[in-house]
């Protein structure tokens, strides 16, 4: 085995260590309440580690398995939180030939991109091209009622599903000097910096939160938040070594990517408000949809791999 694959190795067994004491954590909590007794937080908890015992263990398979593995996992997910978004948004027969090339040209065309790593094209395949001209293909069809909302959300869709998303394994095409082969490795980092935060995020935020930020749209906290981004920036310093950062700048980075992942949160909890709905799918058991458990990745992921891009690449 190459040496970063014995860090991928020590990097997934510790995940999987963190979600076994997650998972005592839990219990212990449920066991401290009477016999008759159910506690919303700590049955929110104890399904989200759960549910994570699953996406971890898919996620480390494929970092294990090389970066083919990382571009088709990524992949999927975009076409699935894809189709959950669009799911959700006003279409008519105008709109078919726009939805059939943001599945069948867009998404596939920018992970062949992302793929061989065309970083030009990649970061403006939708942005520009996509956003230029799938409202031609609808108007070719007939304009319409409603129009600028209906192209407005399949462009927005393809952004936040197919766009930030791709950013995750577009990190693997980046060259560090000094750092070789383990791009892959900033994967990990990224990932388990957003979602570490999250999990304390969400536990301070209902433990000890007072003051919510957003409370027409989410539950979250600025107690929660604060709390949420120091564990972000501490784990973001103990990672640090499977990455070209040291601890400080380790620490700095975590922050504004944890941040940011907190405002993707918000914004697709006030379209989820907006729609009348709770999850934006059902695929997980209590927890929703792809879009429900990425929506923290899929903002912070372009601000990671440009501030990783403009400061460390030669």
């Amino acid at each position: 085995m190459t040496e970063t694959s014995n860090d991928m190795l020590l990097v997934g067994l510790a995940v999987l260590g963190l979600l076994f004491l997650a998972s005592i954590g839990g219990e212990v909590l449920r066991a401290r309440l009477a016999a008759d007794e159910t506690h919303p937080t700590v049955e929110t908890y104890l399904t989200r580690v759960q549910s994570w015992w699953f996406m971890a263990g898919c996620a480390v398979f494929a970092l294990l398995t090389g970066p083919w593995a990382i571009v088709l996992l990524f992949a999927f997910c975009s076409f699935a939180a894809l189709r959950e978004f669009l799911t959700l948004t006003t279409k008519t027969k105008a709109d078919h030939w726009a939805l059939v090339a943001a599945f069948y040209v867009i998404l596939p065309g920018q992970y062949a991109l992302v793929w061989f790593n065309q970083t030009g094209l990649a970061t403006t395949l939708i942005p520009v091209y996509a956003f230029l001209f799938l409202p031609i293909l609808s108007a070719l069809r007939g304009a319409g009622k409603a129009f600028l909302e209906r192209i407005s959300e399949t462009q927005w869709a393809l952004m936040i599903c197919v766009f930030c998303a791709s950013h995750v394994p577009l990190l693997i095409g980046l060259e560090i000097e000094g750092y070789g082969e383990r791009s892959l490795l900033l994967i990990a980092w990224l990932v388990l910096i957003v979602q570490l935060g999250d999990l304390m995020e969400y536990f301070a935020g209902r433990r000890i939160g007072k003051r919510k930020i957003a409370s027409e749209i989410s539950p979250k906290t600025l107690e929660g938040i604060a709390c949420g981004t120091l564990f972000a920036m501490a784990a973001g310093a103990l990672l640090s070594w499977i990455t070209p950062f040291n601890p400080l700048q380790a620490a700095i980075m975590a922050a504004p990517v944890f941040l940011v992942g907190v405002g993707g949160n918000l914004v697709l909890a006030s379209i989820k408000t907006d729609r009348g709905i709770r999850n934006w799918g059902h695929l997980i058991p209590g927890q929703g949809g792809f879009v429900d458990q990425l929506d923290s990745v899929f903002f912070a992921a372009p601000l990671f791999y440009h501030m990783t891009r403009f400061f460390w690449t030669t």
